[in-house]
């Protein structure tokens, strides 16, 4: 693709096979952007700190670890669950579900395809969104606390795929929002498949993604008899 040349999300439709999906969750089944700012911006003031500073490098990352750069006295799961549990029902209203989520989550459940929530958030927030949003509820979840060490290690995906009861030789896609989270995937030797909803096209390139889509209405499930087909049509050209 030249430079000259616009980009576009017109690429024909691509028949995909694999053993399991693996789902971030923020930014790429919820968009709870406005709500985590108003976060930040809230737990900014009493901390007495800057929540644009943290705004620039907390997202796809756990809060935790911020707060160990930021605020490390604060750094605790008591505290991280108790403040982003009360995003949910302080912000619900700022969040709306990313286009094609909730269909495709419903699809996979009915087709009892393998699937799981691998996500920077705590199982509080999660937990929250989920009732908020009334989406279908993941069998299979990873979360901030399930981890020592959070995105773009790889160990959130891997623990992942092992919740799904897959082996390493199972063909795994990512879907993810965020850069780290896209490491994290390309990390743990996974196909990783993008989405537009929070970073720009040149963030999600350079951290590996293997496909860039707008959102999940670009994903329609095919079947499920031993491996999940899939298609991604309107991907990056």
């Amino acid at each position: 693709m030249g430079s000259s040349a616009p980009e576009s999300f017109s690429a024909p439709p691509q028949p995909l096979s694999f053993d399991g999906l693996l789902f971030d969750f923020d930014g790429t089944i919820v968009d709870s952007t406005d709500a985590i700012v108003k976060h930040w911006h809230r737990l900014g003031a009493e901390l007495n700190l800057d929540p644009e500073t943290i705004l620039k490098t907390s997202h796809g990352r756990r809060s935790i670890d911020v707060l160990q750069i930021i605020a490390p006295d604060k750094a605790n799961w008591e505290y991280v669950s108790h403040v982003e549990g009360l995003i949910p029902t302080d912000f619900g209203k700022d969040a709306v579900e990313t286009p094609g989520a909730r269909q495709m989550l419903k699809t996979l459940d009915d087709a009892g395809a393998p699937w799981a929530v691998v996500t920077s958030g705590t199982r509080a927030l999660v937990s929250g969104w989920l009732d908020v949003m009334n989406l279908a509820l993941p069998k299979y979840m990873v979360v901030a606390e399930d981890v020592e060490v959070g995105k773009p290690d790889p160990r959130c995906y891997l623990m992942g795929r092992a919740q799904l009861g897959l082996g390493e030789g199972a063909e795994m896609l990512v879907v993810e929002d965020a850069p780290s989270g896209v490491r994290a995937g390309k990390a743990a030797g996974f196909k990783v498949l993008a989405l537009t909803t929070t970073h720009k096209i040149e963030q999600l390139k350079e951290a590996g993604a293997d496909w860039i889509i707008q959102d999940l209405r670009s994903v329609t499930l095919k079947g499920c008899n031993g491996k999940v087909e899939i298609v991604v049509g309107n991907a990056l050209q």
